[in-house]
């Protein structure tokens, strides 16, 4: 039987002129043919980064996925093609938005021999012409687990390195597919070693089954390979065919798990029901930089 949602769950739509802003986005997205996170994934923040701070994750590569994870809701199937301009069209877009902070992922691509991390690192380029004191946070697949890959996107210095590792060790298998907890690990620690300057970042949701002793040890195993960030957030389960919410935490359970991050030495960690990756990501990179720098 399903869980009814909490009230600390509801979201705030938005309305009068941060509704302007929301359709104002929404229509140039349309317009360049590009897609965000934001709406093929049903992120529940999307009212307030499009109409408050005017923030979008870009999604490019397309947007099928080949994997099909259990809790995510963007399309899967077999992509047809490869856009060699989109780089060029997201940049245009962080520049008609003016971005201080800019956030670009992917869908899965599997078919691809690089699992499209030249198209990341075209991307991260293409914006760096246009806004050359923008900072750019790319989240990026696993790539299958190849390196080279790794290294071209690493090698286009990205502020911030993203990779998510979803779900605590013991509920990864069921919860995601292809994508191994250990190989999350390995990529977050090649990314360090590769340019050890670039803060690396990984999110977790919680509600799937797991409890705080998975997520603590979530933490350890992220803090072992040197990872800086860390977001938690509440699964929402998208449609009825997606793995079901376990449980629910309270705004409570959220600050306590953010202050046990904290303690075992993360730069920055964003706690919260409605947390997601890229939620408040422009602040996340300031304080990773400052942390980093500090410890050189």
């Amino acid at each position: 039987m399903a869980q009814r949602k909490p009230d600390w769950l509801k979201i705030n739509l938005a309305s009068g002129e941060k509704m302007e802003n929301f359709r104002e986005i929404k229509q140039m997205m349309r317009g360049k043919t590009l897609h965000t996170v934001c709406e093929e994934a049903r992120c529940p923040n999307i009212h307030e980064c499009w109409a408050t701070h005017r923030t979008a994750t870009f999604m490019i590569l397309g947007d099928i996925c080949t994997r099909a994870c259990r809790f995510c809701a963007v399309k899967t199937g077999l992509p047809t093609e490869l856009d060699l301009a989109e780089p060029e069209r997201v940049a245009e877009a962080c520049e008609k938005m003016n971005l201080k902070h800019a956030v670009v992922t992917s869908v899965a691509r599997d078919d691809l021999a690089d699992g499209g991390a030249s198209i990341f690192a075209e991307t991260i380029k293409a914006i760096r012409r246009r806004l050359p004191f923008a900072s750019i946070e790319v989240l990026i697949p696993d790539f299958m687990g190849n390196w080279d890959a790794l290294k071209l996107v690493m090698d286009a210095r990205p502020d911030v390195l993203n990779h998510n590792i979803e779900a605590v060790r013991r509920l990864s298998d069921r919860v995601r597919a292809r994508a191994k907890y250990d190989r999350t690990l390995e990529l977050l620690r090649r990314a360090k070693e590769m340019q050890p300057d670039i803060p690396t970042k990984s999110s977790l949701m919680v509600g799937v089954g797991e409890e705080m002793a998975d997520i603590l040890e979530t933490m350890d195993d992220l803090r072992s390979v040197d990872c800086n960030i860390m977001t938690i957030g509440q699964y929402l389960q998208p449609t009825k065919k997606h793995i079901p919410v376990i449980n629910y935490y309270h705004p409570d359970e959220f600050k306590t798990m953010k202050e046990e991050g904290m303690k075992r030495g993360f730069s920055h960690v964003e706690s919260g029901p409605l947390v997601r990756s890229s939620y408040h990501a422009h602040e996340q990179v300031n304080a990773a930089k400052k942390t980093l720098a500090a410890n050189q």
